[in-house]
């Protein structure tokens, strides 16, 4: 009997563990969100969008859609009718205006219009993180966008996110930490994995072997695996490996700055990365700094 209970138990907290950690991640995310800049001048700009419209009516609509005061930089506002279809847009979806969308997915397969329609036939207003075409770098990104709910149409202000925060960073390593912990040669294996959580967009964990000093796991370069790490340098010439493996062998734990390419953007970017040593490895998780 006492043998079922624990595995009832076990069986219990093998499923609710997904769930309780992706809503950790949609926590963490949200608060890293509704703190950045990007995120204050989105509000901003539907604000206004959403005054615009209720002073404008009809004529909202043509000025949501052309060059003006509603678009911020790369932000713009976007307007979707409760039945699906695309009403105004002042950036790349504006070829999809007049056309059904509810039914269109984003890059994951996610109906994100379907899910803002859905949302603002109930509260009215929320929040909605799907993939899209950044005209920016012409790469495929986050998007997140800020709606709301006037009369029967549906205003709305995304903002790409392609760099993760200190805070998301220090959380994946903190996590890969407790993977290492617990068995390092699982760890390894799900440190690699593209499709896994330990690859966050422009996020990845990176290990090294202190004993025979190999990469052990990096998750936006598989092919480094197995390589000798001492010799990497950043473009700059910085030895980088040489630093990190002084900084954990001297205090166990620590950060480095250097130029890194940046998976999500393609390009040499600044990079703060924190370190620590597990056993005999080191474990690092860095980000890219705006």
């Amino acid at each position: 009997m006492l043998r079922l209970i624990l595995m009832f138990s076990s069986l219990i907290i093998l499923l609710m563990s997904p769930t309780m950690y992706a809503a950790e991640k949609t926590t963490a995310t949200a608060t890293v969100l509704e703190e950045s800049g990007e995120a204050r001048r989105a509000k901003a700009l539907l604000a206004k969008a959403i005054d615009y419209y209720k002073e404008n009516k009809g004529r909202a609509l043509a000025a949501f859609s052309r060059s003006g005061e509603f678009i911020n930089g790369d932000l713009y506002v976007y307007v979707l009718g409760m039945n699906g279809h695309m009403l105004a847009s002042g950036g790349s979806s504006a070829a999809l205006i007049g056309r059904d969308v509810s039914s269109m997915l984003d890059a994951t397969g996610k109906s994100f219009f379907r899910e803002m329609i859905d949302t603002a036939k109930g509260p009215g207003t929320g929040t909605v993180e799907y993939r899209w075409h950044n005209r920016a770098d012409g790469k495929v990104e986050r998007k997140v966008t800020y709606f709301q709910k006037v009369d029967d149409r549906i205003i709305a202000v995304g903002f790409f996110i392609p760099r993760a925060s200190s805070e998301q960073a220090n959380s994946l390593l903190e996590q890969a930490v407790r993977a290492v912990e617990e068995n390092p040669l699982d760890a390894f294996v799900a440190f690699n994995d593209l499709n896994g959580k330990f690859v966050q967009d422009d996020l990845y964990v990176f290990v090294v072997d202190l004993k025979d000093i190999r990469f052990r796991a990096h998750g936006a370069s598989p092919r480094l695996v197995g390589t000798y790490a001492l010799d990497l340098r950043d473009p700059t010439g910085k030895p980088i490996i040489k630093k990190m493996i002084a900084i954990v062998k001297t205090k166990g734990r620590g950060s480095l700055d250097y130029k890194w390419r940046n998976p999500v953007t393609d390009k040499i970017e600044s990079k703060h990365t924190s370190l620590r040593k597990v056993n005999n490895y080191l474990v690092g998780v860095g980000y890219y700094i705006r």
